[in-house]
């Protein structure tokens, strides 16, 4: 049986998203934008489950635009923020996803300032940095939620609060902390944030993204009047209703409170080895465990774990196939070999007492093997 410990990149989908998804897929097949019965069938089912999304982080339905995926709905907010014209500064964090780094650094080559704020040892974002970062001409501010990496979880509030005192747009990244810590956009002051399905327990290829009521963005995908003209293109109506289904169970069933539980008893079995907790004196979201082995290879313990049946990861899946170290590991201060020697692990709702067990017992094993 195969232990699968590496939920921040993608979930299992639940049973029941699956059901939904089957059924929508064999049933409904009108186009959401067709007047006849089928087309409207298929345009409740949209609205159905933007409702349902929307419900998850305390937003109305209006606002949620869904789009392919954190990727698609991270680079839509960034560059329909900046817009085509003028040239703005731009404020984001050395911690942030490739899909928000990115784009940000596309606009610093067509002409935009950039600062990029880096994080304090513990993982977490200084919320003062990065509003004494912001000059007279800052357009944009983008934090994320909830790090990919290491859990820790980020003073988006504050520092968005800060923002709309001055009217800097504020995106913010929260496909890792969706279905896993409460969110309310009203409460986080955020004007647009992103989120993806397939970190839910949903398929891959869909995602949302949150744009408060009156914020003005360009749209990046023109051709039609779909998801009221911020994103053109044919409704996957078989995905929204999964990601609906999805997000309802996330919203009726939240994260299980035992899987900090889980996550803490596996690193207190960890003691007998030489490692350090990334981001364990900060508030991280629930699941995540971000381990440095001192003095281990981080890659030989990923390959031994998953020769004996246990799925990890040595950070970003987006960076799994470089050999480069964790950019967000050695912005928080990390040394390059520290950052090889490191290792992520992120539970799910699935994830049993006897996998947790399981696992760190093998680490006990494997770890003094892939000692350099």
């Amino acid at each position: 049986m195969r232990i699968y410990l590496d939920n921040n990149a993608t979930t299992q989908i639940h049973p029941d998203v699956l059901a939904v998804f089957d059924d929508t897929l064999r049933t409904v097949f009108g186009n959401a934008s067709s007047i006849h019965k089928e087309g409207q069938i298929a345009r409740q089912v949209i609205e159905d489950a933007r409702e349902s999304v929307a419900r998850l982080i305390s937003a109305a339905a209006r606002e949620i635009v869904f789009t392919s995926g954190g990727t698609e709905s991270n680079n839509a907010a960034i560059f329909g923020a900046a817009g085509f014209a003028s040239r703005h500064h731009i404020v984001t964090t050395a911690i942030e996803h490739p899909s928000v780094l990115e784009p940000v650094t596309e606009l610093k080559r067509r002409g935009h300032e950039v600062t990029i704020v880096p994080p304090k040892r513990s993982g977490s974002v200084d919320a003062a940095a990065v509003i004494d970062a912001i000059r007279p001409e800052t357009r944009i501010v983008a934090v994320m939620l909830a790090n990919n990496e290491t859990g820790v979880i980020q003073p988006v509030a504050e520092i968005a609060r800060a923002c709309r005192e001055r009217g800097i747009h504020v995106h913010c990244d929260a496909v890792q902390a969706a279905g896993k810590i409460d969110i309310d956009v009203e409460a986080l002051a955020v004007d647009t944030l992103s989120l993806s399905a397939h970190k839910m327990h949903a398929p891959k290829g869909i995602g949302a993204l949150y744009v408060r009521r009156g914020t003005t963005m360009d749209a990046q995908l023109l051709g039609g009047a779909q998801e009221r003209r911020r994103r053109a293109g044919t409704e996957n109506v078989p995905l929204a209703a999964a990601f609906g289904a999805a997000a309802s169970l996330a919203g009726e069933h939240p994260f299980r409170s035992d899987v900090a539980q889980l996550r803490d008893r596996f690193e207190s079995s960890l003691g007998v080895l030489p490692v350090t907790v990334n981001g364990a004196a900060e508030p991280r979201i629930p699941n995540t465990s971000n381990v440095t082995f001192r003095g281990a290879d981080g890659e030989g313990i990923v390959i031994a774990l998953d020769l004996s049946g246990v799925a990890v990861s040595t950070g970003s899946a987006c960076s799994s196939g470089r050999i480069e170290p964790s950019g967000v590991l050695l912005a928080m201060g990390l040394t390059a070999e520290e950052a090889k020697s490191t290792v992520r692990f992120s539970l799910s709702r699935f994830t049993t007492p006897i996998e947790i067990d399981t696992a760190a017992a093998l680490l006990r094993e494997i770890v003094p093997r892939c000692m350099r």
